[in-house]
């Protein structure tokens, strides 16, 4: 199964890349086949589901999940589809990063889900993956959340700065359902949501994530974990800078998560909906 929208040629949309600032990047909306796209959203846990890993601190709120054992089965095929040679192909084509790998392990990726006072503050993502020592080149979210309402917030910011801090706001992206974005992480790529969301209760903003990496070049930062910056007055705020230097410490980003264990108590998920094949 190629779960794309089959009128959708990523090679085609080449000269796209790289056209707006403020880094690469490039906003593709209805990019899965759209039976597709709702299988996927009606797989989703619920919001008080054991399977999720939470973040829950002043500059993440937000749940996970990247254990492909855990995962039903369209997200699955799709998540394999955008590991698969033949995607790779496609965004080597698009992105002109020749040499693109996938990381296994989904580190970081995989579902991703916000709800009401869901943020996450501006970021560089890690530079060196800690366990492969590749190099991160690429992201790539689909937001798979129908009905969403702008008005609720959420959207995912891409901001201009420097190696060590964002400096202005340079494009907003709403997360409209079954739109893609794919972006270079490597051009000080700060990004993220740092307003809350103000969403109904019981509705989760959901997205899907997987990256891709190269062999490290010489100008890639040592980086091992996300680099977060403070969002308005936590710059004055002690416990949110010593919060960010743990987070951005691969020996120490563990201490800033909750409930990682939880998938041995929960129960596991169902087939789900068939899709088109």
């Amino acid at each position: 199964m190629w779960p794309l929208n089959t009128n959708i040629c990523l090679r085609q949309l080449a000269p796209q890349w790289g056209s707006a600032p403020p880094f690469d990047h490039i906003v593709i909306d209805d990019f899965l086949d759209p039976e597709v796209a709702h299988a996927l959203e009606a797989e989703y846990p619920a919001w008080d589901d054991a399977l999720w890993w939470q973040y829950d601190n002043q500059i993440e709120q937000k749940k996970a999940l990247n254990h492909w054992d855990r995962f039903p089965a369209v997200t699955y095929r799709v998540m394999s589809t955008f590991c698969s040679p033949a995607f790779l192909a496609e965004l080597e084509t698009l992105t002109g990063i020749t040499g693109l790998q996938i990381d296994p392990g989904l580190n970081g990726g995989g579902w991703h889900g916000h709800t009401a006072g869901g943020k996450l503050n501006v970021h560089l993502d890690y530079s060196v993956h800690p366990k492969l020592e590749l190099e991160r080149r690429l992201n790539l979210i689909v937001y798979i959340t129908s009905g969403w309402d702008p008005a609720w917030g959420g959207q995912l910011g891409l901001w201009e700065g420097t190696r060590e801090r964002p400096t202005s706001l340079g494009r907003r992206v709403d997360c409209i359902f079954n739109r893609a974005v794919l972006f270079d992480t490597t051009q000080d790529s700060w990004h993220g949501l740092p307003e809350a969301i103000t969403c109904p209760p019981g509705v989760i903003r959901k997205s899907l994530a997987t990256y891709y990496l190269t062999t490290p070049r010489p100008t890639a930062s040592p980086r091992g974990k996300a680099l977060f910056a403070p969002h308005g007055r936590q710059a004055e705020d002690p416990a949110v800078l010593e919060l960010i230097r743990k987070r951005c410490r691969v020996d120490e980003a563990s201490e800033v998560y909750v409930n990682p264990c939880a998938w041995d108590a929960a129960p596991w998920p169902a087939a789900g909906p068939e899709v088109p094949t």
